[in-house]
C-alpha cells in the first residue's frame, strides 16, 4: 500500500504512541534525581516519529532508507534504556509499563526492518515518487520483460514440438 503522507503510515502513528507513552512514564517522581535518564528516552522515543517524518519527506529511495534505519536505531535505544530501568530498584512499581514501552518498541523496530526490506528489494531505485514519464518507462520495461519471456517459453514450446514431430524425443 502506498501512503500519500507520513500521518497515514502505520509505524508512524505506533512511533507517536511510544512516544506519548514514553513522556507519560518519564513524569513519574521516580525519574527526578536520576540525571538524564527522563530526557535521554524522551529524546529516543521523540526521534521514532521524527526520522519516520523526515524520510518520508525526503524525495529519494535511499534517503528514506537512511532516515528509517536512524528511526530503528532510536527505537532500539528507546529499548536500551527501559532494560537499565527495569533493573533499578526505584524503578520496580513501573515495570508494567515499562515492559510494554519495550514491547511496543521492539514491535516498530520489526515494522521498520520489514520496511526497509521492501524498500531495499524494490527495482525502484532513485525518486520515489515517479513522474507520468518515468511510471509510464517503468511499466513498459516490465510489460516488455514479460513479453519476451512469453516468447522465449513460445519458442522452447515450438522446438519441443519439432522434435516431437521428427521423432527426436
Amino acid at each position: 500500500m502506498k501512503y500519500a503522507n507520513f500521518e497515514d503510515v502505520p509505524v508512524w502513528k505506533d512511533g507517536i504512541k511510544l512516544t506519548v507513552k514514553v513522556f507519560e512514564v518519564t513524569r513519574d517522581a521516580s525519574f527526578k534525581g536520576q540525571g538524564d535518564l527522563a530526557n535521554q528516552i524522551q529524546r529516543a522515543a521523540l526521534s521514532v516519529p521524527n526520522n519516520i517524518a523526515e524520510g518520508f519527506e525526503r524525495g529519494t529511495t535511499p534517503e528514506l532508507l537512511q532516515f528509517l534505519y536512524y528511526a530503528k536505531g532510536s527505537s532500539g535505544e528507546v529499548r536500551s534504556i527501559c532494560h537499565v530501568i527495569e533493573r533499578l530498584s526505584s524503578f520496580d512499581h513501573l515495570k508494567s509499563q515499562i515492559s510494554d514501552l519495550r514491547s511496543l518498541a521492539r514491535r516498530i523496530s520489526r515494522q521498520l526492518g520489514g520496511w526497509a526490506f521492501s524498500l531495499q528489494e524494490s527495482d525502484i531505485k532513485g525518486t520515489r515518487h515517479l513522474t507520468e514519464k518515468s511510471k509510464t518507462v517503468y511499466q513498459q520495461k516490465g510489460k516488455a520483460e514479460a513479453f519476451m519471456d512469453q516468447l522465449k517459453q513460445d519458442h522452447e514450446a515450438r522446438i519441443e514440438e519439432l522434435k516431437r514431430e521428427r521423432g527426436e524425443d
